[in-house]
C-alpha cells in the first residue's frame, strides 16, 4: 500500500508483517521450490503464534478485530515470500471466514479458535475430478443417517492437503433438488475413511501440500454442518470474497518483489561492454 494513505497503525503492522518475512528462512523456500518440503508447518505455527492470522476476525477466537485494509496490508507483505507460503498464510482467512459468518459459539471455539493461533491447519475442499470450477457439479455426496451424515466423494487440488487437520467440504445433500439448493458445507476432520495425501508439485507453488481428498463412507457428526442443511451457495458466495481478496493482496506482494528485483538486477547489468563488440570500417 501507499505510505501516504497509512495511518500509524496500519505503518505498526506493516512492520510487524515484514519482520515475520525476514525470519523466514531462506532455505525454506529454496526447499518447497525443490519440492523437498510438502507443507511449511512451521511458518504456520509462527504466523499463529505472533497473533498474525485471520487479523479481521473477532479478539474472543484469536484474530485482532481489525478491517479488511489491514488484513490486506499483511497479505500483500507475506506476498513477496511466494504463492506456497502467501496460500498457507491466507487460508485461515478463507476458511476462517466460513466459521465466523455461518459457524455455531461451539464450532467457532472448536475450529476457528486453533485455526488462528497456528494449532491447526484447515484445507478447502471444493474441486473436483470432473467438475473443475463448477461448484454446483458437487458431485461428492452426503447421506443423513440419524445423527450423523455419511460423505463419499473425491477432491482435487486442495492446497494444504497434506498437513491438515480439518477441511472445509461442500457435498451434495439433496440429489433431487435445485443445483444452488441442494449442497451443504461440512467440517471433515482428519481421521477413518478420509485419504489426503500431497499430489500435486505445482510450477510456482510447490511445498504448499496441494493434494487430493479422498471420502470413503465418512461419518460425520451433525454438528459439523455449517449452516444450514442445503444452503451451502450462501456460504459458497461469501467464500469467495476472502478467495479473491486474499489471492489479489498476494499477487501484488509478489509483483511488487519481482520489480524490485528486476530494478536491482538493471542497475549492475552491463548490456555491452566496448572491448565485445567489433565495428567494421565498410
Amino acid at each position: 500500500m501507499f505510505e501516504a494513505i497509512l495511518t500509524n497503525d496500519q505503518r505498526r503492522l506493516r512492520d510487524e508483517a515484514r519482520e515475520f518475512v525476514r525470519s523466514v528462512p531462506r532455505e525454506l523456500i529454496l526447499d518447497m521450490d525443490a519440492d523437498r518440503v510438502q507443507y511449511p508447518s512451521d511458518f504456520v505455527h509462527e504466523a499463529g503464534r505472533r497473533n498474525l492470522l485471520g487479523l479481521r476476525f473477532p479478539l474472543e477466537y484469536g484474530g485482532r478485530g481489525l478491517r479488511w485494509e489491514d488484513e490486506v496490508l499483511a497479505i500483500e507483505e507475506v506476498g513477496v515470500l511466494g504463492t506456497s507460503l502467501a496460500c498457507a498464510y491466507v487460508m485461515p482467512s478463507i476458511v476462517g471466514e466460513v466459521l465466523n459468518s455461518f459457524g455455531s459459539s461451539g464450532q467457532k471455539e472448536r475450529w476457528l479458535k486453533p485455526l488462528l493461533t497456528g494449532e491447526k491447519v484447515a484445507a478447502e475442499a471444493l474441486t473436483e475430478p470432473r467438475g473443475g470450477s463448477d461448484f454446483f457439479g458437487t458431485t461428492t455426496e452426503a447421506r443423513r443417517e440419524s445423527d450423523h451424515y455419511v460423505l463419499r466423494g473425491q477432491k482435487r487440488f486442495i492446497v494444504g492437503a497434506a498437513k491438515s487437520d480439518f477441511f472445509l467440504v461442500y457435498a451434495r445433500t439433496d440429489p433431487r433438488g435445485p443445483p444452488h439448493r441442494s449442497i451443504s458445507a461440512f467440517i471433515v476432520e482428519r481421521g477413518p475413511g478420509v485419504e489426503a495425501e500431497y499430489l500435486y508439485g505445482l510450477l510456482g507453488t510447490r511445498g504448499g501440500g496441494t493434494g487430493q481428498l479422498v471420502l470413503d463412507d465418512v461419518r460425520v457428526p451433525k454438528e459439523n454442518l455449517i449452516g444450514s442443511e442445503n444452503g451451502a451457495s450462501d456460504i459458497f458466495y461469501r467464500m469467495m470474497i476472502p478467495e479473491r481478496m486474499t489471492s489479489a493482496a498476494g499477487a501484488i506482494g509478489m509483483g511488487r518483489a519481482a520489480l524490485e528485483v528486476a530494478a536491482r538486477y538493471s542497475e549492475r547489468r552491463k548490456a555491452l561492454r566496448r572491448e565485445d563488440t567489433a565495428f567494421s570500417s565498410g
